[in-house]
């Protein structure tokens, strides 16, 4: 039943032996775990991927082959199918989502969350009042609300929450992406300035030529250091929440600028930009890096480019305590100026269509602080920004 999935794991590119396939099938033949997917998710994982940078690779093709609910009974045949059926969501209309008032400040969301906390004992399903699941309440999940707080469990797909209440797991940007044509590479190169620099590793001919003939003719070889790309980029890219959407395009913008830049660091930040970044999403959690310590790190000749979609509440880039994942002591906005201050060269690309921005105004609001130097991720949006870069 699993070699498919064995061959689909070989197809995503990641080193998977019949040995280590045959350790799985052997556990799950002794029943080291209990019927449970997310249990052979770990069992799976830990038999067939020798090295943790594949686990990228690894969940998107889990992801993909048992995404549908035969494979899991092909699997396990002894589930009950009610564990795998998903309860069944109320379905708000669109005069029902129109009623639903938002809170008017982040203060007053924050401070009815604390006393639903307080009188709420009981788990609720598909109302408009208490913390639960489905319906139109702004505090749960898996329902709908112009304005509110995820507790726990999946988005729901409308990314209109202002906070989350779960740990969340994002993945690191792929940047050995093959890309199918060159075009963004090229691009890209429009941001350049050599230099040779280095060991003399490299023939130079026309010197070569020179000497030789004031040599009378005896050979004397002139080397030269290898010619190299010396800008300097630093790259802040937006991961998770609605730029999984945007996955693809981003890991090719990655991996271009990975191949074309010699000098390039790379951070991630969630929506907008705050006191710490990481390097690492699977160890964001402790593995903070203080934002401050990247602008005395990095100096004004770097070359700054935010990757982000800018799509988020408003709250989050200029409210104290607005961010979606904590409280935190200084608006976006203000780290955001920071950076700005301290990399005279800076733009932000935005992977969403340009069409759109219009009607985000999340969008608007950070395009008003980056002096209107967002681009979109395509070709001629590249050009641009790249042009404004290498003023």
């Amino acid at each position: 039943m699993l070699i498919n999935f064995f061959f689909s794991l070989k197809q995503a590119k990641i080193p998977v032996s019949i040995v280590e396939f045959l350790t799985l099938l052997d556990a799950l033949k002794r029943n080291v775990i209990p019927p449970s997917l997310d249990q052979f998710y770990y069992l799976s994982r830990m038999t067939m991927v020798k090295d943790e940078k594949f686990y990228d690779r690894f969940d998107k093709a889990f992801g993909t082959y048992f995404n549908g609910i035969e494979n899991i009974l092909d699997l396990y045949p002894d589930i009950p199918l009610e564990w795998l059926a998903e309860k069944l969501k109320r379905e708000l209309s669109a005069q029902e989502k129109l009623a639903l008032e938002k809170f008017g400040s982040l203060e007053e969301l924050m401070k009815r969350f604390k006393d639903l906390l307080d009188e709420q004992k009981d788990r609720h399903e598909g109302g408009t009042k208490w913390i639960g699941t489905g319906g139109g309440s702004a505090f749960g999940n898996n329902g709908y609300h112009p304005e509110g707080i995820r507790v726990g469990g999946k988005s729901a797909g409308n990314r209109t929450a202002i906070k989350v209440w779960d740990e969340r797991n994002f993945a690191d940007y792929d940047d050995s992406i093959e890309l199918g044509t060159r075009n963004i590479k090229v691009a890209l190169r429009r941001l350049r300035r050599f230099a040779r620099q280095g060991q003399y590793t490299e023939l130079d001919l026309d010197q070569t030529i020179t000497a030789t003939a004031v040599n009378a003719g005896y050979l004397d070889i002139k080397m030269r250091p290898e010619r190299h790309n010396q800008v300097k980029v630093l790259l802040l890219m937006d991961v998770g929440g609605s730029m999984d959407d945007h996955i693809a395009r981003v890991e090719e913008l990655f991996s271009a600028a990975s191949s074309e830049f010699k000098h390039l660091e790379h951070f991630y930040f969630h929506n907008c930009l705050y006191d710490f970044v990481w390097k690492n999403n699977r160890r964001r959690s402790v593995e903070k890096i203080p934002t401050i310590d990247i602008l005395r790190k990095y100096g004004p000749d770097y070359k700054l480019i935010f990757v982000g979609d800018a799509t988020m509440s408003p709250y989050e880039i200029l409210a104290t305590g607005g961010s979606v994942e904590y409280s935190n002591s200084e608006p976006g906005a203000v780290w955001i100026n920071r950076m700005l201050e301290h990399f005279k060269h800076h733009a932000w690309l935005n992977p969403e269509p340009e069409h759109v921005w219009q009607y985000r105004q999340s969008v608007s609001i950070i395009k008003d602080l980056m002096k209107a130097k967002m681009y979109p991720v395509t070709l001629q949006g590249l050009e641009r920004a790249m042009r404004e870069l290498s003023k």
